[in-house]
């Protein structure tokens, strides 16, 4: 049967803003995000069964509606006519689960873009991202890609210049958080601080990256969870290795530093990797559709 390869990348919560909560119990939000070169990899197999199934090589995923990309291959075979279709995807996951990077809405992302791609293109890009939409709030960003701003529930979006050439340092700690519970503490605690988004937008078109780094901001930060210490303790040592800003992405738990294009990522790197398991250098991916 016809197979096709397909990377899924992780993002970046440049900015993240919550502006209000919703009549459907949702949160507006305001953000720029950026696709970066951590990835999963996934295989997708046509098969005979009539079933879409999801193999990871982690065993606590699972392989069925549950996974956002299963959920995204049924959502996709439904609109291009192909309802019944058997399909196996084969997922070798690198980014990190709970994490803040969209790791689950990247696997979707990919599987409506491989099979779009598989099936001769009958949705156009903004058909697929509309798709998307229906799968989850931050999977049009993730089959779009890029620089983007995403307001609504993240699934609005408005591509922007790509950000200035740098270099991330991903470390995410050995626990998650819980998006829910973050978002119910918000709500109880309101906000007291907001990113500078247009700042942002206008360093972004200016292609100046200090004033992007300055200006980075996370309101999840503000919530009052213990958990969020340990944030901000990788914050500090990415800051006292020469990162230009450092935030907490999503709603956690991993963070992140950028740096200079030629600023020397090792000590950071060996600094964080004595405390936490994962630790990554990457560099921002252009648009993918």
């Amino acid at each position: 049967m016809e197979q096709i390869r397909e990377k899924a990348y992780a993002k970046l919560n440049i900015s993240l803003d919550v502006t209000e909560r919703r009549a459907d119990g949702y949160h507006d939000m305001c953000m720029v995000m950026q696709t970066i070169s951590i990835c999963d990899e996934l295989e997708l197999e046509l098969t005979d069964t009539g079933r879409v199934q999801v193999k990871s090589n982690f065993s606590f995923i699972p392989g069925d509606e549950r996974n956002l990309a299963a959920k995204a291959a049924l959502a996709f075979l439904e609109a291009a006519g192909k309802q019944g279709q058997g399909l196996l995807v084969t997922l070798n996951k690198s980014i990190p689960v709970g994490a803040g990077m969209a790791g689950g809405s990247a696997d979707a992302a990919a599987v409506l873009r491989a099979l779009n791609r598989l099936y001769g293109a009958p949705l156009s890009p903004e058909e697929l991202e509309t798709l998307a939409a229906r799968v989850g709030s931050d999977v049009p960003f993730c089959v779009r890609g890029g620089t983007v701003l995403a307001t609504g529930r993240g699934e609005k979006l408005e591509s922007l210049p790509a950000l200035p050439p740098c270099r991330f340092v991903v470390c995410k700690p050995d626990f998650s958080i819980s998006t829910p519970e973050l978002f119910r503490k918000l709500d109880q605690t309101g906000l007291r601080c907001h990113p500078d988004t247009a700042g942002i937008v206008a360093a972004l078109q200016a292609g100046e990256l200090e004033p992007i780094a300055r200006r980075m901001y996370n309101v999840f930060e503000e919530v009052d969870d213990r958990r969020l210490r340990t944030v901000k303790e990788i914050k500090g040592v990415l800051l006292d290795c020469g990162a230009l800003g450092a935030i907490m992405t999503g709603t956690g738990s991993a963070v992140f530093g950028v740096f200079r294009p030629d600023a020397d990522c090792a000590p950071a790197l060996a600094a964080l990797r004595r405390d936490y398991g994962f630790c990554r250098e990457a560099v921002g991916v252009e648009r993918l559709l």
